[in-house]
C-alpha cells in the first residue's frame, strides 16, 4: 500500500472513530420502530468492516501451535477457544474458507490441552470452570461445523467435559449455592458468572445431541432466579449481592437460552439495561459487551434494538487501527487482547445468527 493510501486509510479510521464516538455521547433512545438503516445509515456496513479487520488480526496473532495467547500467562484454552468461536461467528468454519487453517490448528490445540478427568483449564489461573465452560462451549458450538475426521474426538472431549460440568454440580453446597457452579470443580459454593458458562455449554452440547439431564437445567435456573435482585431490578454475582450491567446481562441470557423466555427476572434486568446500559469505564466491560448484547438479543424487541443501538457504536468506537480491541479496565488485563478482540467480534456478529447458541 503507497504511503498515500495508508494516510488515507487512518484518515478515514480516524474520522470513522470520531463519528461514532460522537454517537455514543449523544445516544439517545430511537422512536420505536425506526428502521436501523434510517438511525445510523452505513453502520451495518461499518460492522462488517470492523469484523474484517478483527479476525485479519486474530489470525496473524495465532501461535505456531495453533493457540492464542492471553497477555500475561501465555498460550491459554480460553483465548483460543473464544478466537475459534469469533471466527465462527462471522460465518467460517473449518475445512473451508480463507480461515479453515487456523480454525482447525485452533481446536486439535484445544483438544490436547484436556486433562485426563474432563478439565480444561488456563496454566496458574484461578478459577479453571471459567475456561472449562468457554472451552466446552466452542466445542459444542464447532461439533456440527467439523468434517467427520475431526468429529469424533471433538464430541469424544465434548461428552468428557460435558460429564465433569454434570458432576461439578452435585458437589454438596449450602441451598443458597445450590445448583450453579463456581471457580473449581469440587467448590462448594456457586456464582453467576462461572454458572453463565457452563449454562452456555450445556445448552450448546444439548443442541448438538449430548444427554443433558432436564433437572440439571432446572436446578441451574433455579440458582440463578436466587441471584436476582429484589424487585427483578437486575441480577446480582451471588445471592442477596447488588446488579451491575454486565450481571443484568448474564442473569438474562442464562435464563433465555435455558428456555425461561421474557421471564419476570430477565424483564426486569432488562429494562434496568436500558436504564443504565454498559458503559466502557464498567469493571469486565468486555465480558460485559458479551453477555448484555447476545441476552439482549435473546430478549429481543425494543429492549434489543435500544441496547443494539448503544452498544454496536460503543464497541465500534473503541476498535484500534489494526483490527484489535484493548481491555479498559484492569481486571481484563491479564485475559489481553485475544480475549478483548473475540469478546467484541461475538457481540458485533450476534445478528448473523451463526452460531447455533445465538439463534432464537
Amino acid at each position: 500500500m503507497s504511503p498515500r493510501s495508508q494516510s488515507s486509510l487512518a484518515l478515514g479510521t480516524l474520522c470513522a472513530g470520531l463519528w461514532l464516538a460522537g454517537q455514543v455521547l449523544a445516544f439517545q433512545p430511537p422512536p420505536a420502530g425506526m428502521p436501523l438503516a434510517e438511525q445510523i445509515p452505513g453502520r451495518r456496513q461499518l460492522i462488517d468492516q470492523a469484523i474484517v479487520r478483527a479476525l485479519d488480526f486474530l489470525a496473524n496473532q495465532q501461535q505456531p501451535s495453533g493457540a492464542w495467547h492471553s497477555d500475561q500467562i501465555g498460550s491459554s484454552p480460553a483465548c483460543t477457544s473464544l478466537a475459534i468461536m469469533a471466527f465462527l461467528a462471522a460465518g467460517h468454519v473449518p475445512g473451508e474458507g480463507p480461515y479453515a487453517v487456523q480454525i482447525e490448528r485452533g481446536v486439535r490445540w484445544v483438544l490436547d490441552q484436556q486433562a485426563p478427568n474432563g478439565l480444561f483449564a488456563d496454566n496458574g489461573v484461578h478459577g479453571p470452570m471459567y475456561t472449562h465452560g468457554i472451552c466446552s462451549l466452542m466445542l459444542a458450538e464447532i461439533l456440527g461445523m467439523t468434517p467427520q475426521d475431526t468429529a469424533v474426538p471433538v464430541r469424544k472431549a465434548l461428552e468428557r467435559a460435558i460429564e465433569l460440568i454434570l458432576i461439578a454440580q452435585d458437589v454438596r453446597k449450602d441451598p443458597q449455592h445450590s445448583g450453579g457452579w463456581r471457580y473449581g470443580p469440587t467448590s462448594t459454593d456457586s456464582d453467576l458468572s462461572a454458572t453463565g458458562w457452563q449454562l452456555l455449554a450445556l445448552r450448546a452440547a444439548k443442541n448438538v445431541g449430548c444427554d443433558i439431564p432436564a433437572d440439571c437445567i432446572d436446578r441451574a435456573v433455579a440458582y440463578v432466579k436466587k441471584c436476582a435482585v429484589p424487585g427483578n431490578e437486575g441480577f446480582g454475582y451471588q445471592p442477596s449481592v447488588g446488579t451491575t450491567p454486565v450481571r443484568a446481562g448474564t442473569g438474562i441470557l442464562c435464563l433465555e437460552i435455558c428456555g425461561e423466555h421474557h421471564s419476570a427476572e430477565a424483564l426486569g434486568a432488562a429494562n434496568y439495561l436500558v436504564r443504565r446500559p454498559l458503559m466502557s469505564r464498567d469493571s469486565f466491560f468486555y465480558y460485559g459487551v458479551y453477555y448484555c448484547t447476545v441476552g439482549m438479543f435473546q430478549i429481543g424487541g425494543q429492549h434489543w434494538e435500544v441496547l443494539r443501538d448503544h452498544m454496536e457504536p460503543l464497541i465500534l468506537s473503541l476498535q484500534l487501527p489494526d483490527g484489535r480491541w484493548e481491555p479498559q479496565q484492569n481486571e481484563e488485563n491479564r485475559a489481553g487482547m485475544i480475549y478483548s478482540t473475540s469478546m467484541a467480534v461475538l457481540a458485533l456478529s450476534v445478528e448473523y445468527q451463526y452460531l447455533p447458541i445465538y439463534q432464537r
